[in-house]
C-alpha cells in the first residue's frame, strides 16, 4: 500500500496590546486516528506555561488540548510539531451508492431503530452555526441531484460545480461571511467553499460533515519550499449508507489522497478552530499563523 510521510509546523502567536490576565483556550492541532492515517510523533509547545492543562477528546471524538493562563502575559505561542503517515485510500465505485432520494429517507427519522452508523451520520445532517439550511441551496444544487442518481455522483458534481463557478479569493471573505454572500459574489477560500457543500447536501437531508486539515502544497518550479508558507485547509466528508464516509475538496475538484492530512472533523470550522478561547484583557490582537508542510523521506 502506498504512503506518504509528512512533517508539519503549526504556529501560532498572539501578541496582546495590553497584558492577559486570565485565559482559557481550547487547541485542535492534534490529528486523530483513522484508517488511513497515523500519527508518529506529537509535540505541543507553549508559552508561557499554562497553569492547567488537559488532554481529552471532544464530542466529535477529536483530540482536544484545554489549556488555562492564571497568571499575566503580553503574548502567546502555540507550536504544534507532528509526524503523519498518510496511508493511500481504498478506491470506490460511486454507482454502487445509495441513491440520494434513498439516503435521505434512510436519514430521516423513523420509529423504527435506526442502525450505530445512521445514528451517528443524523448529528452532521441538520444546522450549525456556519451552515444553515435553505432553499436557495437546494435550487443552487439542482442540476447535481437529479431523483435516483447514485449519491457519491452527486457530491461529485456539487463539488465540480463549486470548483468550476466559484473563485478562490483570500480577500474576499471572512470567518463569520454569510454563506448566502458567499454564493452571491462566488468568491471565497477554502473554508467558504466546504461550508457552501455542507450546505447544499444537508439542505436536502443528507448527512457532511466539515474536515478540517493540511494539504501539501508545491513551491513554483525552480523555487525552494518556504517555512511558514503553507496554510490550513477545509474539505467535505458526506455520509453514504452503502460505502460510509467519502470525502471531496471542493477548493481543487479532487478526492482527498495522499497530499492530505487530516486533522479533525465537526460540523463546521467552529467545532475544530486549530485555537480558540476568550481572555480578560489583552486589547486589539491578531495572531500570526505559519504553517509548513514538509514530505519527508522514509
Amino acid at each position: 500500500m502506498n504512503s506518504a510521510h509528512y512533517q508539519i509546523l503549526h504556529d501560532t502567536h498572539y501578541k496582546y496590546d495590553s497584558p492577559v490576565s486570565l485565559a482559557q483556550q481550547l487547541a485542535h492541532l492534534w490529528p486523530r486516528r483513522s484508517p488511513w492515517q497515523r500519527c508518529l510523533e506529537q509535540h505541543l509547545i507553549i508559552s508561557p506555561t499554562p497553569t492547567t492543562r488537559r488532554d481529552e477528546l471532544d464530542v466529535f471524538g477529536n483530540p482536544l488540548t484545554r489549556l488555562a493562563f492564571e497568571r499575566p502575559h503580553d503574548e502567546l505561542q502555540v507550536n504544534a510539531r507532528l509526524r503523519i503517515e498518510v496511508l493511500e485510500r481504498p478506491r470506490l465505485d460511486f454507482n454502487v451508492s445509495t441513491s440520494w432520494d434513498e439516503a435521505q429517507h434512510r436519514l430521516t427519522y423513523s420509529a423504527s431503530r435506526m442502525a450505530p452508523d445512521i445514528l451517528e451520520a443524523c448529528r452532521y445532517r441538520f444546522e450549525s452555526p456556519y451552515v444553515h439550511l435553505k432553499q436557495t441551496f437546494v435550487e443552487f444544487s439542482a442540476s447535481c441531484f437529479p431523483a435516483g442518481r447514485p449519491m457519491l455522483l452527486c457530491a461529485q458534481a456539487l463539488m465540480e460545480k463549486i470548483f468550476e463557478e466559484f473563485t478562490f479569493d483570500g480577500e474576499a471573505t471572512q470567518v463569520a461571511t454569510p454563506l448566502v454572500e458567499v454564493l452571491e459574489t462566488r468568491r471565497g477560500v477554502c473554508q467558504d467553499f466546504a461550508h457552501l457543500m455542507l450546505a447544499c447536501v444537508r439542505s436536502r437531508g443528507l448527512a457532511a460533515r466539515y474536515v478540517s486539515g493540511y494539504l501539501l502544497t508545491q513551491p513554483p518550479p525552480g523555487q525552494p519550499r518556504l517555512i511558514g508558507a503553507d496554510a490550513s485547509h477545509a474539505w467535505v466528508s458526506v455520509f453514504c449508507p452503502v460505502l460510509g464516509w467519502v470525502d471531496f475538496d471542493p477548493t481543487n475538484n479532487v478526492q482527498p489522497a495522499l497530499e492530505h492530512i487530516s486533522l479533525a472533523w465537526g460540523r463546521d470550522f467552529s467545532d475544530v478552530s486549530p485555537l480558540r478561547g476568550v481572555i480578560l484583557g489583552g486589547g486589539s490582537h491578531d495572531p500570526e499563523v505559519r504553517v509548513t508542510v514538509m514530505p519527508i523521506a522514509r
